[in-house]
């Protein structure tokens, strides 16, 4: 592939341009989201499961999409297997990120939805202003593959704030929750058949696959009793991530998504201006649509559905507080007795901890994540704001403790904080 920093390729070279990134076809959209659920449910068993911690995976994922990346980018032309690998570790990088925003920072979902939709227009808007296009029909320069990175990047992390926010607005569970990105998906597509503009078209369906793969994810790997199909976050990894590869194998020998022009040529688009122009009005009715079943969905009682695996609590009125000001109202609000018994629990764990029981710990703290969860619908009510902040942590407690590999200095700070904070 040439390296060339010029905005449009000189004829001469033409002919030797081939485009990096596959052909859509349905095989596309297929092996998109598995590579969305795929990355999805496997953060997850990483950061929970294996207990390395949010911030650490996401510093894991950033450094093995850096050197995906590089070798793409190196790559002359568009090979499957590559390619696609990028693909499943950029949607994993682009979700820790929004993940690091909201549980580690407390940046509201809504914020993360608005900056993250700026910064995809910015990128669109350099791209264009440099390029003239942005379809990935010409990705046949390095600074049009930097431009087509940067912009999926941006793209997964958009998708995963808006899903999120989605969740935490409807109360949706996870298999309803499916259907919302589904059915625009197939509105998009019935838009681009009656003439809207195809690079349009893609890149909204491009975001929509994103919290569709994340919600097929959850619920597989959700347990049944949260209307789950109760996989777990490996089991639905290792599903997906067979299934990838068979896709993979499969299209490597038929080639099916290798576009055969080696010019820097965009196909031609047979679309009458006026069905355009209909469509883009069409995508402002959907938008308009979604918002209204969004904001009557919001205006229903319900609890947010944001996966508990995740770390993410149900979302409150009011802002986010301080860990004081959590002890303070806690022990207000929740019952004497109820908070008591958590710190019983905290204590003996602790205990357990230091006298190096680690199985004792593991299975003593079980019996605090069982009790917070069947209290759940009497105290969060009483003070969500005060019940989030034990609930995050609560689940750092629990991932420390039931680290692959815990470590006690880790357990202690965890199980010290949550005591300082119980009333």
């Amino acid at each position: 592939m040439s390296t060339t920093a010029s905005t449009t390729p000189s004829r001469s070279t033409r002919a030797l341009l081939l485009n990096k990134v596959p052909e859509v076809t349905a095989w596309f959209w297929i092996i998109k989201v598995l590579c969305t659920t795929v990355g999805e449910s496997f953060a997850d068993w990483i950061n929970v499961n294996l207990g390395v911690g949010l911030v650490r995976t996401a510093i894991i994922f950033t450094a093995v999409f850096a050197v995906a990346l590089a070798v793409q980018m190196r790559a002359r032309r568009y090979v499957t297997a590559l390619y696609w690998l990028t693909v499943v570790v950029v949607s994993v990088t682009g979700t820790l990120y929004t993940d690091i925003l909201t549980d580690q920072l407390g940046v509201p979902l809504w914020i993360s939805t608005t900056v993250f939709s700026v910064a995809l227009a910015a990128v669109f808007g350099i791209w264009w202003a440099r390029e003239r296009t942005l379809s990935i029909h010409s990705i046949v320069t390095t600074p049009r593959e930097a431009f087509y990175w940067l912009a999926v990047l941006v793209t997964f992390a958009l998708g995963t704030a808006t899903g999120d926010w989605t969740l935490e607005l409807t109360g949706w569970g996870p298999g309803r929750s499916v259907l919302l990105p589904l059915g625009l998906i197939a509105a998009v597509t019935a838009l681009w058949r009656f003439g809207a503009n195809p690079v349009l078209s893609f890149w909204v369906a491009y975001i929509l696959t994103r919290p569709l793969g994340a919600n097929i994810g959850d619920w597989l790997a959700s347990p049944k009793s949260e209307q789950g199909l109760g996989l777990g976050t490996f089991g639905t990894s290792a599903v997906f991530l067979g299934t990838i590869l068979a896709t993979v194998v499969l299209l490597t020998i038929t080639r099916s998504d290798v576009t055969e022009r080696r010019t820097n040529d965009e196909p031609s688009y047979d679309v009458a201006p006026t069905r355009e122009r209909v469509a883009l009005a069409g995508f402002g009715a959907l938008a308009a649509l979604t918002v209204g079943l969004l904001a009557y969905a919001n205006s229903q009682p319900h609890v947010s559905a944001l996966d508990a695996e995740e770390g993410k609590a149900p979302s409150c009125a009011a802002g986010p507080i301080s860990a004081g000001e959590a002890h303070t109202r806690a022990g207000t609000a929740f019952p004497g007795a109820t908070t008591s018994s958590y710190r019983t629990i905290v204590e003996d764990t602790r205990q357990l901890v230091a006298s190096g029981d680690q199985g004792g710990a593991a299975k003593r703290i079980t019996d605090l994540e069982t009790a917070w969860d069947n209290d759940q619908a009497d105290l969060q009510p009483a003070d969500c704001a005060a019940w989030n902040v034990l609930d995050h942590q609560i689940d750092d407690v629990l991932t420390s403790v039931r680290a692959s590999q815990p470590k006690a200095s880790a357990e202690e700070s965890t199980m010290d904080t949550l005591l300082t904070t119980l009333p």
